[in-house]
């Protein structure tokens, strides 16, 4: 007889068990979603970060005092010492080497420039002064294993792009002008350019106009091994831009590795922070002196905390959401449920029983509820990620426990009033109809 009274107060009354499956679905559904990409946004973010340009700056140790204002350096283009640029390919053999996603050596010479077009009467070789900044383009750069890696501005400075012509090839007789320069010179893509500096002479044909925002528009952009040639320092660079993946840092990562204990500095090196990273390429490219560029870096930690913050304020207000639901729902459900709880307890059912009997009741609808808002949550992340990202988070078999585990647990929070007020019913007013 009890035990048909049970069975019958499950299978009846199916209204309240839906609403507190639907309630419970909806909010582990948001939640799903959100953790999905709350845990891969760091990786996303990181990729997308990239386009702000390289977060690390490599000059050689022995150089000038530096004189950085804002991240910019205002030293001198041909003040310092130089850097073989036979040890780059040193920099994909450090831990975190698949983080580092590009580089480009900077060779920067002082040049008077003129093509026929700035030519007078009067002024047989007008010429005009600018700065020849010499990079890679696409270079490949050889592997300690053999492998090929191809490399140069078009990744730590990808937003570069070019109003006209195309970019020029590297190791050849080509350059692209800033916009400025070009109005100045009086160049346009297809033209001769020459070019003069420390008693040497030299013809590029430019390809291309460039606009950036920055210097780089009252400039010339060339192969390195132009500039090497002016200035006369074969294989040699000035400046070497990296772009890594990081992760933002936090005062862990701040603090003085000198002063860690080898178990933190091993902490610290495993975690790919730039600073971290920024060690290991100085402790293999002997004589540099790597600095993170600030204001990329720490934009980007900034960024990232900011839509992590968002992500986890969505996630409590869809826990608490559901929670409110659920305690709702089983308030409403004890309460039309009196008279069976009643007939419960004088058949001889004590409070555990009673307590036990209906929380047993709301654990299956959260285990169900909550498998069933992780499949929507799935389908509601790969929105999102495809959208904002442009690719769907994977499914996570941790995502799944930690999502029914968050359903049990708010499924037990939302319906413990409710239940702690079905154990203390009296049998006797109950049947009375009091």
């Amino acid at each position: 007889m009890f035990l048909r009274l049970v069975t019958d107060s499950i299978r009846r009354r199916p209204r309240h068990k839906l609403l507190t499956g639907a309630a419970l679905a909806l909010g582990m559904a948001v939640v799903t979603a959100a953790l999905s990409v709350s845990l891969d946004v760091g990786d996303r973010l990181s990729h997308e970060f990239r386009s702000l340009g390289a977060n690390l700056l490599v000059t050689p140790q022995a150089d000038t005092l530096p004189l950085e204002i804002g991240g910019v350096d205002y030293r001198p283009v041909n003040a310092g010492a130089y850097l073989p640029e036979s040890d780059l390919p040193k920099i994909k053999t450090v831990f975190w080497h698949n983080n580092i996603i590009g580089f480009a050596p900077i060779l920067d010479v002082p040049v008077r420039a003129w093509t026929k077009a700035s030519q007078t009467p009067i002024t047989p070789v007008y010429s005009v002064s600018a700065n020849l900044i010499g990079t890679w383009l696409a270079h490949p750069v050889t592997l300690a294993d053999g492998a090929i890696f191809s490399t140069g501005i078009e990744k730590t400075n990808p937003w570069w792009r070019l109003d006209q012509g195309q970019w020029f090839a590297d190791s050849s007789a080509e350059c692209v002008v800033g916009k400025k320069f070009a109005e100045r010179a009086h160049v346009e893509p297809g033209d001769p350019l020459n070019i003069e500096a420390q008693k040497q002479n030299i013809a590029l044909k430019v390809t291309g106009i460039l606009t950036t925002g920055g210097p780089e528009d009252d400039a010339i952009i060339a192969p390195i091994s132009i500039s090497q040639q002016l200035a006369s320092k074969p294989k040699q660079y000035r400046q070497l831009y990296v772009s890594a993946l990081t992760k933002p840092e936090d005062d862990f990562a701040r603090r003085n590795p000198a002063a860690m204990t080898p178990e933190e500095t091993e902490r610290w090196i495993c975690t790919p922070y730039v600073s971290s990273i920024a060690y290991s390429i100085k402790e293999v490219l002997p004589g540099t002196d790597v600095r993170v560029i600030r204001r990329v870096a720490e934009g980007e930690g900034r960024i990232l905390s900011k839509v992590r913050t968002l992500l986890w304020l969505v996630t409590l207000a869809a826990l608490l959401a559901a929670a409110l639901a659920v305690g709702a729902s089983s308030a409403a459900s004890v309460i039309e449920r009196r008279t069976e709880i009643g007939l419960m307890k004088a058949l001889g059912a004590g409070r555990g029983m009673v307590g036990f009997l209906l929380a047993a009741e709301l654990l299956l609808l959260a285990v169900v509820g909550g498998a069933i808002g992780y499949t929507l949550g799935i389908f509601l992340a790969r929105l999102v990620g495809e959208k904002i990202f442009g690719v769907a988070p994977q499914p996570s078999l941790l995502v799944l426990v930690v999502i029914v585990g968050l359903a049990t647990t708010v499924t037990l929070l939302g319906s413990a009033l409710p239940l702690r007020r079905a154990a203390r019913y009296e049998p006797a007013p109950i049947l009375r109809g009091e």
